[in-house]
């Protein structure tokens, strides 16, 4: 069965940083694209960052300049590094996998498996 486990989320202040991580299993993971996503409360899960099989990276323009992802195929895990954090980050954070090469990267309806998320609070 296929697996996504997030984890990393914690309280940070304004200007902080954490690592999320996501360990997967039960895939062929290089083969798969990688994304982040996010929900707050009352809010659709949006966009964050993404990284492809080939490791070619996409950011959401609120997060490009502070947010990195990154892949480790040996670990099976990918990462997103969030630098000066602001408290219009705090949400839950999704992990998620797509095969499909075809499928958008950047839309929830592109991915195949996600995660159970974790939070991230950010204060002012």
């Amino acid at each position: 069965q296929v697996q996504l486990v997030e984890s990393g989320g914690g309280l940070v202040q304004t200007g902080g940083s954490l690592r999320l991580s996501c360990a997967s299993s039960g895939l062929t993971f290089s083969r798969y694209d990688m994304g982040w996503f996010r929900q707050a409360p009352g809010k659709e899960r949006e966009f964050v960052a993404a990284i492809t099989s080939v490791q070619v990276t996409r950011y959401s323009d609120s997060v490009k300049g502070r947010f990195t992802i990154s892949r480790d195929n040996a670990k099976n895990t990918v990462y997103l590094q969030m630098n000066s954090l602001k408290p219009e980050d705090t949400a839950v954070y999704y992990c998620a996998a797509n095969r499909n090469v075809l499928a958008s990267v950047v839309t929830t309806s592109g991915y195949d498996y996600w995660g159970q998320g974790t939070q991230v609070t950010v204060s002012s």
